[in-house]
């Protein structure tokens, strides 16, 4: 099947005289996790994971993705033909050098424009042209091999009310206006889906497991124009966005309107966030710089902060009640990782004010949790028995916000290998969340905290420490993060600032055998500012125990238990009023001191 349609999209290339074609993971909005409508990496190669490009040339198709998905994607591409390139391992090129190394004279690599990222296609575009090749952005070619292909989205979105959101949309214009001012821009053009949904206090449901929706913004000094389907308006949200200045267009129209910008008028908008058919078409001086709002909507302010404690309190329940009933009910009932999914989440649907997962649960028993963004299927759903481990990785949308939060369980008897590599996790986990650091650091400077405990026993992780977590939004955001090296495309290494939320989620994950991940969300708050400058440390918004049946004590330092203890002391402090007496005791046990 996938051969047949490699085979198909090559007999359009020729047709269309391409020499190679682009397929990435995207909408026309950039966005990190896309609508069945834009899954046409996924239709095109088989693989599922997040993250990916495919690119197919007359002679050989290649597939891109980084380390958390290497296992999964070898397995996904066995027997279609597809090469896989191991995004980030040395000697492996970026699809776009691959393509500059493959093109010569005359030769055309095709893409949609829509799906692709200024920046990318003005880069690739340029060095194409230095081999006399060129990039065309004009046509999708999926669209006629993809003949069952699924309809956009056409649900309603609905107003954030300022109780949730803590500031009028009218503020938020406000602040982006003085930010447009600064940069001596006259117009912006936004186009990331949760940037939107921040700025005008709405929310959508798009995509799934993220609350937005599909729409393009344009705001000048005296103008507000939302590019969205009006069938998703209802008549309050009409109202609402009248009574705030907004003036609702068509959502394709954005297409012909930039053609009208004056091109004298200066243009403020972010060249890795805005997509190539827009900026192809821009007559306009452009001014490229991140969109204000990622910085904005990054601060939480005070209400967001204070519903981000409720939120994390009633995910910290959903999830307690989970680990106790796996602990007590594993051996003694069939439990597979879909179904023990499914428990979490029906756990999870209790909590008043929940609206949906966060993101597609991770639920991965011994080896599979080896594989970072493992995703159970069918064929793959494993039983689950009272021995080794279970890793969950999971998280819910609340009006009061988004959580994110990884346990790995204890089932049963485990090797003392995974003890220590449980053990290291934990460490590295409690060393970054406690850190006390000077305003001015990033995430490039913390990291080392959580991975030295890992990389003192040689060993790695292929990702990020953490990442930045969107307000009933995205639940990866920029641009804060921890990462120990700079991955342009990330958009993680901005300084640290008060009311940033980022998770902290170090990893061992040993191909073959076992994963282990234990994960909160830390809220950067300041400390003391004295003679050396702003001090700044973290707090816990995340509220569920961590499992001590995994720990290793001869490897905790004193101040390793000192902390540990705090953390379970909060945990049991915050969760047990909302338990069964029972599951109160169990808690107890599970976070007692050690």
């Amino acid at each position: 099947m996938i051969q047949e349609r490699i085979q198909k999209l090559r007999e359009l290339m020729e047709r269309e005289g391409y020499k190679a074609y682009v397929i990435p993971t995207s909408d026309f909005h950039l966005s990190e996790y896309t609508g069945d409508y834009f899954k046409e990496r996924k239709y095109m190669s088989g693989f599922t994971g997040s993250a990916g490009t495919l690119v197919v040339t007359d002679k050989e198709a290649g597939l891109w993705t980084d380390g958390r998905y290497y296992i999964q994607a070898e397995a996904q591409l066995e027997g279609s033909g597809i090469v896989l390139f191991k995004q980030g391992m040395k000697g492996v090129p970026l699809p776009e050098k691959y393509l500059e190394e493959q093109m010569g004279e005359g030769d055309v690599v095709g893409c949609d424009g829509r799906v692709i990222d200024a920046k990318w296609g003005m880069d690739l575009k340029a060095a194409l042209a230095k081999k006399g090749a060129d990039l065309n952005g004009t046509k999708n070619l999926i669209d006629e091999i993809w003949t069952d292909r699924p309809a956009l989205p056409k649900d309603k979105v609905y107003i954030l009310d300022e109780k949730y959101a803590g500031e009028s949309m009218s503020d938020k214009v406000g602040r982006l206006r003085a930010k447009m001012a600064e940069y001596g821009a006259k117009m912006h053009i936004l186009t990331t889906l949760d940037d939107i949904a921040w700025l005008y206090n709405l929310r959508g449901s798009d995509v799934a497991n993220t609350p937005v929706f599909m729409a393009y913004a344009m705001i000048s000094e005296d103008s507000n124009l939302l590019f969205i389907d009006m069938d998703k308006l209802t008549p309050e949200a009409e109202a609402y966005l009248s009574e705030n200045g907004v003036q609702v267009m068509p959502y394709g129209a954005i297409y012909e309107w930039v053609t009208w910008i004056d091109p004298e008028q200066t243009t403020l908008l972010d060249l890795n966030r805005v997509n190539y058919a827009i900026v192809s078409e821009l007559p306009a001086k452009v001014i490229h710089a991140p969109n204000p709002t990622t910085m904005f909507k990054a601060v939480k302010n005070d209400v967001e902060i204070e519903n981000l404690f409720r939120a994390h309190v009633k995910d910290g329940v959903a999830v307690t009640k989970f680990i106790y009933w796996l602990k007590n009910n594993v051996g003694k009932t069939k439990i597979t990782e879909i179904s023990a999914s499914d428990y979490l989440e029906a756990r999870r649907r209790e909590q008043e004010g929940f609206i949906d997962l966060s993101f597609t649960t991770i639920s991965a028993y011994k080896e599979h949790a080896a594989m970072m963004h493992y995703s159970a299927t069918e064929e793959t759903d494993a039983v689950l028995e009272p021995e080794g481990m279970l890793l969950v990785d999971s998280g819910g949308q609340y009006f009061e916000g988004t959580t994110d939060i990884t346990r790995t369980i204890v089932l049963g008897p485990v090797s003392d290998e995974i003890r220590t590599h449980f053990t290291a996790v934990l460490r590295s986990m409690l060393n970054l969340m406690n850190a006390r650091f000077l305003y001015g650091c990033s995430g490039l400077n913390l990291d080392i905290l959580a991975r030295g405990p890992i990389w003192d026993m040689d060993l790695d992780y292929q990702c990020g420490t953490g990442h930045g977590v969107g307000y009933l939004l995205s639940v990866h955001e920029g641009p804060n993060g921890f990462r120990w090296r700079i991955v342009p495309e990330r958009n993680d290494s901005a300084v640290l600032e008060a009311g940033m939320v980022t998770t902290d989620e170090p990893g061992v994950y040993i191909e073959g055998s076992h994963g282990i991940r234990t994960e909160n969300e830390l809220v950067c708050r300041q400390g003391t500012a004295n003679e050396y400058g702003q001090f700044m440390y973290f707090e816990p918004l995340t509220f569920a125990p961590i499992d001590l049946d995994g720990i290793d004590v001869s490897m905790l330092t004193a101040l390793d238990k000192k902390r540990l203890n705090a953390y379970h002391k909060l945990v049991y402090e915050k969760i047990s009023p909302y338990l069964t007496e029972e599951e109160a005791q169990w808690l107890k046990k599970y976070t007692a001191e050690i």
